[in-house]
Parts: structure tokens; C-alpha cells; sequence
């Protein structure tokens, strides 16, 4: 061959290799930024450095935090970037402040804001929230606490095999964003730690939550205003309050729920399995297009409900109706126990009925006996039960 083609066609290849997705990528150790693993250096700067760099870079990039306990006092990663493609990957535990008055004025631990294509694989964070807890358990004036990781307006995200420990309040919230994978997710907190939902979604589209096993002290999943096409399935839940949407209607003004499966879901010993719930009073709010399909229960006290009237302190609520509109609600497939002889509580909005709840081989039993039912203001039907 020429030699003049060969050159060419050697230059050719190259141009190819480096703008495909098989060109390098680089890898940005935290360690080399000054992130120590000894459990007491705050290593936050050193984080967001190796962000920074991360972010700008003209090719995918990989941020890696090895073996080690690093203590991280509080950490704001902020788009938009340049790369779209930034893996951050974690052998170590991300440990946070053990005395709660530190992060005191911040709603967040760790937070992502307006990134695209951002995935964390493995690792673990360390809330250390149980001082908070007793603070709340014991004192009158306590800080809310600090959610320990939080995506928001973003899209294009992944978090896969991350474990989350002992959060002060929500361990991982997904809050306006786009096209948001979890997998294989462990999650846990005391079964009495007070706001420890494992995972709360709210104003976010197309998210799938898969294979995960959450422990905690409220729900295991919640479901806030604003949400669609979201997928959830294969999740262990227990100790904690089941998988909620809502509460729903707190605004008068407010987005509605809509597209939302839950499958192949397992609760045990949980307060609720799956519930929709609502403050009673008006709301321009709804929850519709729901199903809750192939679900075991175990020694669960309210396996299914529907609650219309939630009131906490009976404080701007009473005697009001809820505004929410439920419809089109699947319940399909769902075995198991129940701790109280009430398996079933649909207490729906006197001026705003259930409508459309269809109950499929539904089978729930309360000491080796039938459990049963309590219906307030809902329409539907009920096959194979």
C-alpha cells in the first residue's frame, strides 16, 4: 500500500477512535485533589474540585473515591457542565458531620443541581443521624436535618449499588428531573427515626426505582406532587410506613400524580403497604392511573389505604373535604397478612368520591381468618377476591 494512504487512513482512524465513545475518558481521584480517608479531614473541597474538573472536561470523565472513610462537611456539585458522560465511583463511605449542628442551616448533605448524564455507582454515605433523632425525640427545639443526597433539576441520572446509612431526614430525594434510574439501592435508618423516607420523588418524569432493599423510619417511598411515569419494582420495604403517594393536596394550587406502577413489591412489618393519602381540604390536585400489581405482605398493619383526611394536629383541616381527585386505581395480585383485622381502608373525599378502583385476587388474611374492609365514598369493582 502507499504510503501516503496508509498515513491517511491511520489519521482517519484516529480522528474516529477519539470523537466515538470508545475514546479514553479521564479519571479524576479525589485523593489527588487532597481528600484524605481518615474519617475527621473535611474532604469537601477536594470533592468539588475534582468536580470542577470533571464538569469541564471535553471528554467523559470518572470521578473515584477509593477505600476509606471521607468526612465531607457538606458538598453542592452545580451544572450545567460541559460532559455530559460523568461517572463518580465509589469504593469508600462518604462520612457526614457526627454532631448535627453543623449542617443545621442546610437542607442537604450532598447535593447535584442542573447536571445532565450523571450515574454514581456503589459506595456508601453515612448520614450519622441518629443524634438528630434523639434531639427530636427529647427536645422541643431541634434543626429539620439534612437530606443526604439530592438530585434536582436534571435529568439523564443513574445511582446504582449505593448504600445509604442513617440520613437525618429523606436519604435520597429526586426533585425536578428527567430520565432517573435506581438500582440495587439499600437503604437504612432505625425503625423510629422520625422524616427518614428512603427515597421521595416529586415534579419528576420517567424515573425507575428497581432491586432495591429500604429500611427506615417513614416511608420507604414517597410520591410527591407533580410526578409521572414512574416505575417501581422488586423493592424490599420494612421497617417503615410502605410506599406513599403523598401526601397530595397540601397546596391549594397544586401538579398531580398520574402513570405510577409499583410491582413486585414485598412489606414486611411495615405501618402501611401502599397508600395514597391527602390533607382534607380543597386542592386542584389528583392521583390517577395508578397500579399496584403482584405485592406480598407480611404482618403489615394497613396493607392497602386510601386516606382522604389526613389532618395532622387537626390544624387548618377540619371539617373540609379534600380537593384531590383519585381515579383508576389498580390493586392486582396482593397476598399476604395483615397485624390488624382491617386489610382494606378506602376513606375517600365525601365531595370528591373514588372512582374507578378495581380490586384483582386480592387475598389478605389477620390471624389465619379473613381480614376485612372499610369503604367510605369510593366506586368500583372487585374480581377473584
Amino acid at each position: 500500500m502507499d504510503p501516503r494512504t496508509t498515513s491517511f487512513l491511520l489519521s482517519l482512524l484516529l480522528i474516529i477512535f477519539f470523537n466515538s465513545p470508545f475514546a479514553a475518558s479521564e479519571t479524576f481521584n479525589v485523593v489527588n485533589f487532597g481528600a484524605k480517608p481518615d474519617a475527621k479531614t473535611d474532604s469537601s473541597k477536594a470533592f468539588q474540585a475534582a468536580w470542577a474538573r470533571a464538569c469541564t472536561s471535553s471528554t467523559s470523565a470518572s470521578i473515584y473515591i477509593p477505600n476509606g472513610r471521607f468526612y465531607l462537611r457538606h458538598a453542592t456539585f452545580n451544572g450545567p457542565c460541559i460532559n455530559h458522560a460523568i461517572d463518580i465511583h465509589i469504593d469508600g463511605t462518604l462520612v457526614a458531620p457526627s454532631d448535627f449542628h453543623v449542617n443545621a442551616n442546610s437542607p442537604n448533605w450532598i447535593i447535584f443541581h442542573l447536571v445532565n448524564g450523571v450515574s454514581i455507582f456503589g459506595g456508601t454515605l453515612d448520614g450519622q443521624g441518629a443524634g438528630l433523632w434523639a434531639c427530636k425525640r427529647t427536645a422541643k427545639t431541634c434543626p429539620r436535618g439534612a437530606t443526604s443526597l439530592e438530585f434536582t433539576n436534571s435529568k439523564n441520572i443513574m445511582i446504582s449499588g449505593l448504600t445509604s446509612l442513617n440520613s437525618h431526614i429523606f436519604h435520597i430525594v429526586v426533585n425536578e428531573c428527567h430520565d432517573v434510574k435506581m438500582e440495587g439501592l439499600k437503604v437504612s435508618a432505625s425503625g423510629n427515626s422520625p422524616n427518614t423516607d428512603g427515597i421521595h420523588v416529586g415534579l419528576s418524569s420517567h424515573v425507575t426505582i428497581l432491586n432495591s432493599d429500604i429500611s427506615t423510619g417513614d416511608d420507604c417511598i414517597s410520591i410527591g406532587p407533580g410526578t409521572s411515569n414512574l416505575w417501581i419494582e422488586n423493592v424490599a420495604c420494612g421497617p417503615g410506613h410502605g410506599i406513599s403517594i403523598g401526601s397530595l393536596g397540601k397546596a391549594l394550587k397544586e401538579d398531580g400524580v398520574q402513570n405510577v406502577t409499583v410491582k413486585s413489591c414485598r412489606f414486611m412489618n411495615t405501618q402501611n403497604g401502599v397508600r395514597i393519602k391527602s390533607w382534607g381540604r380543597p386542592s386542584s390536585g389528583f392521583a390517577r392511573n395508578i397500579r399496584f400489581q403482584h405485592l406480598k405482605m407480611t404482618n403489615v398493619k394497613n396493607p392497602i389505604i386510601i386516606d382522604q383526611n389526613y389532618c395532622p394536629h387537626n390544624k387548618d383541616c377540619p371539617g373540609q373535604a379534600s380537593g384531590i381527585k383519585v381515579s383508576d386505581v389498580t390493586y392486582q395480585d396482593i397476598h399476604g397478612t395483615t397485624a390488624t383485622k382491617f386489610a382494606l381502608t378506602f376513606d375517600c373525599s365525601p365531595k370528591f368520591p373514588c372512582v374507578g378502583i378495581r380490586l384483582e385476587d386480592v387475598k389478605l388474611s389477620y390471624k389465619n381468618g379473613a381480614a376485612k374492609a372499610l369503604c367510605s365514598h369510593v366506586r368500583g369493582t372487585v374480581t377473584g377476591c
